[in-house]
Formats: C-alpha cells, sequence, structure tokens
C-alpha cells in the first residue's frame, strides 16, 4: 500500500483536485535544462488524441529519469496533459496554450458557438519495472457565441494564458459554457474518476 504519489505537474488544478479526493502527494517537477515545450510542439498530422497521449508519456519518462536520479523512494508516478481539439475545423485539430493575446484572440474565435473536445491522458507509473498505465479521457464542451468585446475583456483578464485552448472552465472562461458532456474535472485538467481508478488498482491511500 502506497501513502503518497509523486506529482509529475506544477499545474495548480491538479493538485486541487489530486487533495479533493483524499491523495498525499509530492511534487516531481521539471528541472532546468528539460526543454517541455518541444515536446509539446505537434507532429505534422498529428491527431489530438495521439498528441495528448504521447506528450503525456514523454513526460512520465522524464518525470521517472527525475526519480531514478533523485535517491527518494519509489512511490507511483502520475502524470497529465491536456489539449482542446475543434477537429471540423481544418486548423482546429490541436489547440494548446496560446503564445500570446493574437493567439488567444485567434482560438477563442475558432472555438465560439462551437463545440470542442478537451482530451486529457493521464499516465500512472506503479512501479520501477513497468511501463505506465494510460488512458485518454475525451469530453465535449459547448462554447456559446462570443462578441469580440468578450473575447477582448477575457483576454485582458490574463486567463487564457498558460491553458490549452484559451480559456479556463473553472474561472471566468466557465460563463462561456452552456453545457458539457464528460467530466468537469478532465476538463480542469484530470479526470478524478479515471484517476481514482488508477489509483485503486495501484492501492494508494487516501486521507
Amino acid at each position: 500500500m502506497f501513502s503518497y504519489i509523486y506529482l509529475a505537474s506544477q499545474s495548480p488544478r491538479r493538485q486541487e483536485l489530486l487533495k479533493q479526493i483524499g491523495v498525499s502527494f509530492e511534487m516531481l517537477v521539471a528541472q532546468i535544462g528539460e526543454d517541455t515545450e518541444t515536446i509539446e510542439i505537434p507532429l505534422l498530422n498529428e491527431k489530438a488524441r495521439e498528441y495528448v497521449e504521447r506528450v503525456t508519456l514523454v513526460k512520465s519518462a522524464l518525470a521517472f529519469e527525475r526519480w531514478r536520479k533523485s535517491n527518494k523512494a519509489w512511490a507511483p508516478i502520475l502524470c497529465a496533459d491536456t489539449t482542446v481539439s475543434l477537429p471540423q475545423h481544418p486548423k482546429g485539430e490541436i489547440l494548446g496554450k496560446p503564445a500570446d493575446a493574437a493567439d488567444a484572440t485567434r482560438i477563442l474565435d475558432m472555438l465560439s458557438g462551437q463545440t470542442h473536445e478537451v482530451l486529457t491522458a493521464v499516465a500512472l507509473t506503479i512501479n520501477p519495472e513497468e511501463k505506465p498505465l494510460c488512458l485518454v479521457q475525451v469530453s465535449q464542451v459547448e462554447f456559446s457565441r462570443l462578441t469580440g468585446e468578450q473575447i477582448a475583456g477575457y483576454i485582458a483578464s490574463g486567463e487564457p494564458f498558460g491553458k490549452a485552448g484559451a480559456y479556463g472552465i473553472q474561472g471566468r472562461g466557465g460563463a462561456f459554457i452552456p453545457s458539457i458532456k464528460g467530466s468537469y474535472s478532465g476538463i480542469m485538467g484530470l479526470p478524478i474518476f479515471e484517476v481514482s481508478q488508477l489509483l485503486d488498482f495501484a492501492k494508494v491511500a487516501r486521507t
């Protein structure tokens, strides 16, 4: 029985969701010199599901190497990544984090009045001798039609930056969403039902 896990993510939302389900964790974050930005560049013709699974497994492998060099006691390593996809749009297969305000405007214009997908991949390495278990949770999110003024005001709030799809459902962006089909926590970045199933399989204790 494991009393805690390592979380290979600096996302405050993922930390909050793990605390919500009573999981104790220690951070296992990227070290100076690790090129995480290059990992997140989509490959040519890569589909959103393939992309988010690939990125998560690469990040998981990097996290495992951090643990291996750390001399820390073993505990399962949890890694996750989220992307947004508008498959019916020719430039919307993978909508990552906006580079700047103009990019955020472009993404939000595309999502306006559309239903898009949010895909979150989760990888859990239960022991050092085995490959991680990996799953992808997919939700559908309906966006209301946004005016230019709404988009500009939202971007001015700063919330779109650092978030796939240029919005956060748990913040001001939630006001643009009339309905979802799937996992609210998955859209936030960590589907707690699926994560709970993995942790139960790994026999991780809860508080």
